[in-house]
């Protein structure tokens, strides 16, 4: 529950600077092999999806308009539920990563879409693909680690008030879409000073994020339950509970890929002059899986292949399943531990790292006694392997393929 260069045993400490190269060297084969056959079967694959969900969708929404009898509740929100999941997981999480942009087709396209959610697509792409995925699980600059709103680091300071941090996540959980909304807006940090409240930037997208939301509160709850006559109370009923959901869902296969138990986290410092090969080991590191039937890795839009997702963000999320071997053979042949478990397992060790940091150690409560500032002091952050010649060649900062690049060369 450290960050990993702050370990007394690295995890990877018996890799050589040349097998971290050769790790990346494979895996960016691994990728121009999948890519360079990317065809029809591909692109029948996310028009049948799309298809398939918005014809769930208007028919879940038409058996609402008579959700005043039960049995049409029932089934109607069922049916939305899962419409719901689907646009948001397979369709709008992997399409706005820029997974269907070789198809150059503008209305299935990472420039053009915008989701069923309350953050709009700007400022999620930006957050999520080019922050998150850049920084993944380095402390201090992945707030998808925490959220902005949880210790996540038994190094990071202690307060009175993280005993809460279970409920924060509670609360997270239940109305998701809108604290990503919040989190893509940092609103937290840019409503702490007037200067940061008045800028002209942070004003337009906070405007954008309530037309967003207004828009969404219209269709749920007016323009669909009004449709509904008799059944108006009923309707907004299903719809809450449609958009509960999908918030529950969302939140736990994502607390899956980058908290449970096994996985790496990792200083600022441990990133400067990071490589290719370093990049991609700490995706590999700083990710989980999860393991079940088809039908479940689906509902997660794939990220229930979380590794494979963040080794090759970009890549048609059929694909992680069907490279999901290659990668862990890949992990074996270097001794590397390849998170995984049932989605059960992976939930409740999330949430137990949720309690347990929320919690002092003995080491917090004597800092506060002492008036110290409780970050603790240094333990030498290293790179992710200390001494590699590696640390002296240029940094990767990005992606090692951006869905702009991909959409450049394609």
């Amino acid at each position: 529950m450290t960050v990993m260069e702050k370990k007394d045993v690295n995890p990877i400490a018996h890799l050589t600077p040349e097998d971290i190269e050769a790790i990346g060297v494979e895996l960016d084969a691994l990728r121009d092999e999948i890519m360079s056959s990317r065809g029809e079967r591909d692109s029948a694959y996310i028009r049948r999806v799309i298809s398939t969900q918005r014809r769930l969708e208007l028919g879940s929404r038409a058996i609402l308009l008579f959700s005043l009898f039960p049995p049409a509740w029932v089934v109607g929100t069922v049916g939305l539920s899962i419409a719901k999941i689907i646009e948001n997981m397979e369709i709008g999480h992997n399409v706005m990563h820029g997974q269907w942009d070789w198809m150059r087709d503008p209305k299935i396209h990472s420039t053009t879409w915008e989701w069923d959610n309350a953050s709009p697509a700007a400022q999620w792409k930006h957050a999520h693909n080019e922050v998150h995925h850049t920084y993944t699980n380095v402390v201090g600059r992945d707030n998808d680690l925490g959220y902005g709103i949880m210790r996540v680091d038994e190094d990071q300071k202690w307060t009175p008030g993280l005993l809460a941090q279970p409920l924060y996540n509670f609360i997270n959980m239940c109305f998701f879409e809108y604290g990503i909304a919040a989190y893509d807006l940092q609103l937290g940090r840019n409503l702490k000073t007037r200067k940061r409240r008045r800028d002209p930037k942070f004003k337009a997208a906070y405007q954008q994020v309530l037309k967003k939301i207004g828009r969404q509160m219209l269709k749920d709850y007016v323009i669909h339950p009004a449709l509904s006559g008799p059944s108006f109370l009923t309707t907004i009923l299903a719809n809450m509970v449609a958009n509960l959901v999908r918030n529950v869902w969302t939140h736990s296969v994502i607390m899956c890929g980058h908290f449970p138990n096994g996985v790496e986290t990792f200083s600022k410092t441990s990133i400067e002059g990071e490589t290719r090969g370093e990049w991609y080991l700490r995706q590999m590191l700083g990710s989980a899986n999860i393991r079940g039937s088809k039908f479940m890795h689906f509902m997660t839009g794939n990220l229930s292949h979380q590794i494979e997702h963040h080794l090759f963000p970009d890549m048609p999320s059929p694909r992680y399943a069907e490279i999901a071997p290659r990668i862990r053979d890949l992990f074996e042949r270097y001794n590397l531990t390849y998170t995984t478990g049932p989605l059960p397992v992976q939930v409740a060790s999330a949430w137990f790292k949720v309690f347990r940091l929320a919690l002092p150690t003995k080491e917090d409560l004597r800092r506060r006694r002492e008036g110290g500032r409780g970050t603790g002091a240094p333990r030498g952050p290293r790179k992710l392997v200390e001494g590699h010649a590696s640390a002296r060649r240029a940094p990767v900062t990005a992606a090692p393929v951006t869905a702009a690049a991909m959409t450049a060369t394609n």
